[in-house]
């Protein structure tokens, strides 16, 4: 991403207000986004879909006229799951699908994603074209050939069929109690329908955006408010989506909380009992070392990617397997959906779980997890960690103290301005101490 000016490993992601996530830079990014998807002989269109952030009026306005500008049609999809655009980019045929959301952060950031028209995450080459239409002045088309927009009304409806269409239609979710957690996001008007409708009953929280309140002590990233519900109700287990829809994790009967590398392992070993599995599975840099231990002990391929469902996507066509994810809750599923769908993962584990006749508490118990460490550095500007000596000296010296029972890992995050410090090994106490260790050497060198 070294040579890249705006788009991070996710997007281009910001606070609201400051550059470039402004009115005026959205509408030079429609434009140059138009510019780049047009295809030439044909009327071309773009869907723009959003979360449920007060700020996201203002950027799909800005879309909207940075696209007419170019000459392109804009169908617009109002608050949707960011998986919803990935699917509804493909079944229109558009020549591209934007997303309006900063996923997990506060309301008080904002960011915009591409997808395809297949629905994956654009390649390297077409975000850097876009970029190179960026530092072009804008050129208006011609009165006659400007971009109309329209408003999709049944975009909800079209996404909960095809979320209860990656199940058999024989499954079922009648006797289960599960409680939902929507983030106060994009997902709080579809969640609760696809699991009504596949038989369960449902209570919800964080249900009730209200343009602030996005991922505000409710969804993927502060689970407490879930387990608690799922305590207080009695149910079978809970589901918390971030802010966009695009992730999913879990709380088991017990109110523990089942992270993304215990569902990509619930998943991966029903589908190997049963033989769908097709090949192996693909997690990140990141990814719990006892997922690969356990996959492994069962016969299971295991490979890294880098950080990034789009990185595990790219390996996954590379290899030709189904299945990968990662720790935060995103997962691929590829005989399913084209990206990283929350839904569509959360009924895969529910399949899982119905055809073990098992619970989620037992069906984790699996695989055992080993102590990790993460400790984020906010820094002023990202650099790589490993490009510096003292800290390669010191990463060096924490690999030796492990004497190969762990994993350290150093990298810059890619949506936002700090240095991720990641230790991993049988040692909870030792490991800890490595990190914090680590974390003051990042610390240090970033002066």
């Amino acid at each position: 991403m070294s040579d890249r000016k705006y788009f991070g490993t996710d997007g281009i992601r910001g606070r609201v207000g400051e550059y470039p996530i402004t009115p005026e830079f959205m509408l030079r990014l429609g434009w140059a986004a138009g510019q780049a998807f047009k295809q030439d002989g044909q009327r071309n269109s773009v869907l723009i879909g959003k979360d449920t952030r007060l700020s996201g009026y203002m950027f799909e306005s800005a879309l909207e006229a940075g696209l007419s500008a170019a000459g392109v049609d804009v169908k617009l999809l109002g608050p949707m799951p960011t998986p919803a655009i990935a699917y509804l980019t493909r079944t229109f045929r558009a020549s591209a699908g934007i997303v309006i959301s900063a996923s997990h952060n506060p309301h008080h950031d904002n960011g915009i994603k591409f997808f395809s028209p297949a629905g994956t995450k654009l390649d390297d080459a077409l975000e850097t074209e876009i970029e190179k239409w960026l530092d072009k002045p804008i050129e208006v088309c011609g009165s006659k050939e400007l971009g109309k927009a329209f408003r999709v009304d049944d975009a909800p409806g079209r996404y909960v069929e095809f979320c209860k269409s990656t199940v058999p239609n024989e499954f079922s979710l009648e006797g289960l109690h599960i409680v939902l957690d929507c983030a106060h996001g994009a997902t709080y008007h579809v969640a609760p329908k696809v699991f009504r409708e596949l038989g369960a009953k449902i209570s919800v929280v964080g249900g009730e955006p209200d343009g602030l309140n996005i991922n505000l002590n409710v969804g993927s990233t502060h689970m407490e408010s879930l387990s608690r519900a799922v305590l207080e109700k009695q149910a079978d287990l809970g589901i918390a989506f971030d802010g966009d829809g695009d992730r999913v994790l879990m709380v088991d009967r017990d109110g523990s909380e089942v992270d993304g590398d215990e569902l990509l392992y619930v998943i991966a070993a029903q589908r190997h009992a049963a033989g769908t599995l097709k090949g192996g599975v693909v997690g990140t840099l990141m990814t719990n070392l006892g997922v690969e231990l356990a996959l492994r002990e069962q016969g299971i391929d295991f490979e890294r990617a880098k950080v990034g469902d789009r990185y595990v996507m790219e390996r996954l066509i590379d290899r030709g397997w189904l299945l990968g994810g990662e720790g935060s809750g995103h997962m691929v599923i590829r005989d399913c959906t084209s990206t990283g769908d929350g839904i569509v993962s959360a009924l895969q584990v529910l399949l899982a779980i119905r055809r073990a006749g098992s619970s989620l508490a037992d069906l984790r118990q699996g695989m055992s997890k080993l102590p990790q460490k993460m400790i984020n550095v906010r820094v002023d500007q990202r650099f790589d960690p490993l490009g510096r000596e003292d800290i390669v000296r010191a990463v060096e010296s924490a690999e030796a103290k492990l004497g190969g029972g762990g994993r350290v890992l150093l990298r810059a995050s890619g949506t936002e301005p700090l240095i991720r410090v990641m230790t991993e090994g049988q040692d909870e106490t030792q490991i800890v101490k490595i990190a914090e260790e680590l974390a003051v050497v990042v610390e240090n060198s970033r002066a």
